[in-house]
């Protein structure tokens, strides 16, 4: 596989996944990227013992996580009064696409999209990356298994307790609506 190849196999599926990740365009679009960089950087030692999409997925876990990790150190760093930076730590909510029904449809369509990405916000990282490969990309236990590197019966116990997690968060959002 070239390059090329590489890049227009895999970049939407890349950034689908970094943006219900990161819940941000503009990060998602940084780590889309970054992802398909390295990806990119490690073609000629691609063995094909893995399918190359989930092998790309495992780079965009990993890369998501170094992100994760330096948001925290900047968090951190800013905390404790380091030199001011220009640019936000938050995030900006994504915004809702247009929906044809009425507005007050679309209110509720935006309410529920907000608590969904609010709850899904207070996964850790591991929870939230198996629920999302899971359940919005449709990966096998296998696939998840292998694109991040843990053991099948971790990714059924993460699975179970992110989803229970997930609805317990809804249904508390339901209860205070």
């Amino acid at each position: 596989m070239t390059p090329e190849e590489l890049v227009e196999r895999y970049a939407a599926m890349v950034y689908n996944l970094a943006l219900r990740l990161t819940g941000d365009r503009t990060e998602a679009e940084d780590l889309t990227q970054e992802s398909l960089l390295k990806a990119v950087q490690g073609l000629p030692g691609f063995r094909g013992e893995a399918d190359p999409g989930t092998w790309v997925y495992r780079i965009t876990v990993n890369a998501w996580k170094n992100l994760l990790r330096a948001k925290a150190r900047w968090r951190f760093l800013r905390f404790f009064g380091t030199d001011d930076d220009p640019e936000s730590v938050a995030s900006e909510p994504v915004d809702c696409p247009e929906a044809i029904p009425g507005p007050e449809a679309q209110a509720e369509a935006a309410d529920l999209k907000a608590r969904i990405e609010s709850a899904l916000a207070e996964l850790t990282p591991e929870e939230r990356a198996v629920l999302v490969l899971r359940e919005l990309d449709g990966r096998s236990y296998a696939e998840i298994a292998e694109s991040l590197g843990i053991p099948l019966g971790t990714v059924k116990s993460r699975l179970v307790r992110a989803r229970a997690l997930l609805a317990e968060r809804l249904e508390g959002g339901m209860d205070g609506a």
